[in-house]
């Protein structure tokens, strides 16, 4: 593997070898599939760490990744590969659809067997916009009965940063300007010039770091609706084939998966049956 130099307006140069190694590394944790076209991306986003620990190659920096035991340096290269941008109500057209169709099914079914247990994922939690999201439209769809449920959601991401962010709930403006304002006036209070998420909120969410590509997914009962949305864009087809098959076996019969507008199902290779786009239903 190539030794890698600073050019001239400071930025550390990587080798197409020290690039394929990442990128192998990248897809083996994370089932990301980072193209060429990313080379630069990658770059940019790595210069601070390998800087900040004084690497002066990404071979060093490579060694350092694959020689740690302790799981913060993948952690940390994870923060940084993973995009995060969201805000609140993106494809609204989800949100709609959660409250007039997917909560009285699942309602429905419940009542059928005298359950109150709400089982929602948010596989894809990010900063929280959307699983906090989730849960206003919960509330706004059950009122005053919303504590007779056993409710609340479980949000799971594979950056700490991203989730640390999500702990704290405090947005900037233009992430909430998409909401409904009956929502912010609800469901938020300003902190300086932001919006924090209030507590009766806070609490109704769990948060907890998982990587996706994990072989066995630890719950113990299966989940009424996933969200699982703009994750697969990263993967490879046969990644995506294996991941959804998993989250079907997460999923209770009649239960619901909504993936990314921009994503799709092939049709012709998965069990679940397609309902409307970026919707999809288990039978």
């Amino acid at each position: 593997m190539s030794m890698t130099s600073s050019t001239d307006s400071g930025m550390l140069h990587i080798s197409d070898k020290e690039f394929q190694a990442i990128r192998d590394l990248v897809y083996d944790r994370f089932g990301i599939n980072l193209t060429i076209e990313k080379k630069t991306m990658v770059v940019g986003r790595l210069q601070k760490i390998l800087r900040t620990r004084g690497f002066n190659t990404f071979h060093e920096y490579y060694l350092y990744l694959v020689e740690d035991r302790t799981n913060q340096a993948i952690g940390e290269l994870a923060n940084q590969i993973t995009t995060n941008h969201t805000f609140f109500y993106r494809e609204s057209e989800h949100f709609e659809y959660f409250m007039k169709t997917i909560l009285p099914e699942i309602v429905a079914r419940k009542k059928q067997t005298n359950s109150k247990d709400l089982r929602i994922w948010c596989a894809a939690a990010s900063s929280g916009e959307e699983p906090y999201n989730i849960i206003m439209c919960m509330m706004e769809y059950f009122g005053k009965d919303y504590s007779l449920w056993d409710a609340g959601l479980l949000g799971t991401d594979i950056s700490d940063k991203a989730l640390k962010a999500a702990k704290q709930a405090v947005y900037e403006p233009y992430r909430v300007q998409t909401l409904p304002e009956t929502y912010k006036k609800k469901y938020f209070h300003r902190a300086g010039e932001n919006w924090a998420v209030n507590d009766n909120v806070k609490k109704e969410l769990t948060l907890r770091s998982f990587n996706l590509m994990n072989k066995k997914m630890p719950f113990k009962k299966p989940f009424d609706c996933i969200w699982c949305r703009n994750v697969m864009i990263y993967f490879d087809n046969e990644t995506k084939r294996e991941l959804v098959g998993r989250l079907y076996g997460q999923t209770a019969p009649g239960g619901y998966l909504l993936i990314g507008h921009s994503e799709s199902l092939g049709r012709d290779s998965t069990q679940w049956k397609y309902i409307c786009p970026a919707v999809y239903k288990k039978e």
